[in-house]
C-alpha cells in the first residue's frame, strides 16, 4: 500500500495512530470509565436486604498449575459479598454464573466463587448457587426464579462498578428490586485529580498506555452491550 497507494496508506496509518492516541490516553479512558462507574456510587449506609446476589466473571478455575481457584481483576465482588454478609446485610448469598466453554474448562463460576467464600469462613448453608447462566441477561432470569421460589423480593446486587448500570437495568426488567452495591472501581476521585496534578502529569497522561487502552476497551464494550441488550428487549 505504501508503494501502490501512498495516500491511502498514509491516511490509514494516521487514523490508526489517532485511535491509539485517543483511546490509550488517561484523560479519555478515565473519563469514559467514570461515566459508567459513577452512575451508582456506594451508599453511606448499605441497607439490609433478603439476599446478596453476586454476578460471575470474578474467578479463574483451578486448572494446573494453579493450586486452587484464583480471583481475577473483578474478584473484589466476591470479597465484598463476604463483607456484606458478615455485616448482616442479608442472610444468604446467591452466586450466579456458569462456565463458557471457550473461556476455559473447569467448574461453573458459581462453584468457584463458593469455593473462595467457604475458604474465608462463609458457611455453606448461606450460599445458593446458580450455575447455568452465561451472560448478564441469563443471570437475571435465573436468579429471578430462585428469588420467586424463596419468596425473596429485595436483593443487594454486587458486581463491578463499570458493569453495574447495565446489570441494574436488566435485573429491574425482570421485576427484581435490586439495590446496587458496586465494587471494583477502576477510577477514583484521587486518580481523576492526579490527571492534572502538575503540568508534567497533564502532558504525560496524553500519551498512550496499555492499561488505559484496556480500560477504554472495557468501557466501550459496556456501552455496546447496553445498546445490543436494549435492541433485544432485555433492558
Amino acid at each position: 500500500m505504501l508503494w501502490k497507494r501512498p495516500r491511502i496508506a498514509a491516511m490509514a496509518i494516521a487514523l490508526a495512530l489517532t485511535i491509539l492516541l485517543v483511546s490509550g490516553n488517561a484523560w479519555v479512558s478515565h473519563s469514559l470509565v467514570r461515566s459508567l462507574e459513577w452512575q451508582n456510587l456506594p451508599r453511606a449506609e448499605i441497607p439490609s436486604s433478603e439476599a446478596i446476589v453476586v454476578l460471575g466473571g470474578a474467578t479463574k478455575s483451578a486448572t494446573p498449575p494453579r493450586p486452587g481457584v484464583d480471583l481475577n481483576e473483578a474478584g473484589d465482588r466476591v470479597i465484598y459479598a463476604a463483607q456484606l454478609y458478615r455485616q448482616k446485610k442479608a442472610p444468604i448469598i446467591i452466586l450466579s454464573g456458569g462456565r463458557i466453554d471457550w473461556r476455559g474448562s473447569g467448574s461453573p463460576e458459581s462453584g468457584d466463587m463458593a469455593t473462595i467464600l467457604t475458604s474465608i469462613g462463609i458457611p455453606t448453608e448461606a450460599i445458593v448457587q446458580e450455575p447455568d447462566s452465561l451472560n448478564t441477561h441469563e443471570n437475571a432470569v435465573n436468579v429471578q426464579k430462585i428469588l420467586a421460589a424463596r419468596g425473596i423480593r429485595r436483593v443487594l446486587l454486587v458486581t463491578s462498578a463499570m458493569h453495574m448500570p447495565r446489570s441494574l437495568l436488566i435485573f429491574k426488567r425482570q421485576g427484581i428490586d435490586a439495590i446496587p452495591a458496586p465494587t471494583d472501581f477502576l477510577v477514583s476521585q484521587g486518580e481523576m485529580q492526579e490527571l492534572a496534578s502538575t503540568p508534567k502529569a497533564a502532558i504525560l497522561n496524553f500519551f498512550p498506555d496499555s492499561g488505559n487502552l484496556e480500560q477504554f476497551t472495557s468501557a466501550v464494550k459496556e456501552y455496546i452491550g447496553t445498546v445490543v441488550y436494549r435492541l433485544r428487549g432485555w433492558l
